[in-house]
């Protein structure tokens, strides 16, 4: 392994537009070759937008192949890359934001889809006031690929928290505002773990919710991270404040409304997003289904 991790970190090491040959190869493999998960997408894709013509699905398609073949290489290069380099292709927009919650003495749930590049989020830990900034993280099969991952998530000053152990923690330490939990919110939940599905994408979706608890429990700040991919390797995340409808979030108001936010997203550029994902293989399994609208 440790001759792999060599591997790796000097492939990491090559600029990016070196990066983006493999890419391209890996484009071209993926698209005309092995159609990895082609099925998977296109399903995805009709149940996600059912008034967009076959044409239209097969341009999203391919677009998000050359999206997902530059996602590879990029987190690739996520183990070698500087803060300087990381900072200027990641733009943080509305950076003003933190520092306004930070006045209110409030941690902060950041939540994100799986918008590409979703990885490269975490040099902000170097722009904000607030002095912790934890991305949570979901334990893999492969030791070997959960330390390389992990320490991926540690650069900049990151305190990265694996999934199980991220709520007790939250509530073990003190809501003063020093603090920032990443959260990657459209996670698909184990089959043995869906109790709540709601509308998303035109599909009864299985939902994460253990951030749900937090926002009923606790006054915490919410924020929604839009990505917007510019061009090829540089990106913008815009943060918006997610408020509750009253003084305090009622039951799933944060999930809803958070779904609603990404949906809107991917409405704008359904290209940019994780669609060879089984997000939706556990509908059946939906205990609760939320028909609310938000």
């Amino acid at each position: 392994m440790s001759f792999l991790i060599k591997i790796l970190f000097f492939i990491s090491k090559l600029p990016l537009r070196i990066l983006y040959i493999f890419s391209d190869v890996i484009f071209f493999l993926n698209y005309y070759l092995v159609g990895y998960r082609k099925k998977v997408i296109t399903q995805n894709l009709r149940n996600s937008f059912p008034d967009k013509s076959e044409d239209e699905i097969r341009k999203i398609r391919k677009k998000f192949y050359r999206n997902f073949s530059d996602y590879l290489v990029e987190t690739i290069k996520s183990f070698s890359i500087s803060e300087t380099e990381a900072r200027v292709r990641m733009q943080h927009i509305n950076q003003d934001l933190f520092h306004e919650v930070k006045a209110e003495g409030k941690n902060i749930i950041l939540l994100a889809g799986h918008v590409f590049n979703w990885e490269w989020i975490n040099a902000l830990a170097r722009i904000v006031p607030q002095k912790h900034c934890h991305p949570v993280y979901r334990k893999v099969n492969s030791n070997f690929w959960e330390n390389q991952m992990k320490k991926v998530r540690n650069k900049f000053g990151n305190e990265a928290l694996e999934a199980n152990e991220v709520i007790r923690n939250i509530f073990k330490s003190p809501n003063n505002g020093d603090s920032i939990y990443m959260f990657v919110a459209d996670q698909t939940p184990h089959f043995s773990h869906v109790t709540y599905g709601l509308d998303f994408l035109n599909q009864r979706t299985p939902a994460f919710i253990g951030y749900d608890k937090l926002a009923t429990r606790m006054d915490l700040a919410f924020i929604y991270c839009e990505m917007k991919k510019v061009k090829r390797g540089y990106y913008q995340v815009n943060y918006y404040r997610i408020y509750p409808d009253q003084e305090k979030f009622t039951e799933h108001e944060v999930v809803r409304k958070f779904h609603k936010m990404l949906e809107n997203t991917l409405h704008k550029r359904p290209d940019n997003y994780l669609w060879s994902h089984r997000k939706w293989k556990y509908q059946d399994s939906i205990k609760f289904f939320d028909s609310e609208k938000n």
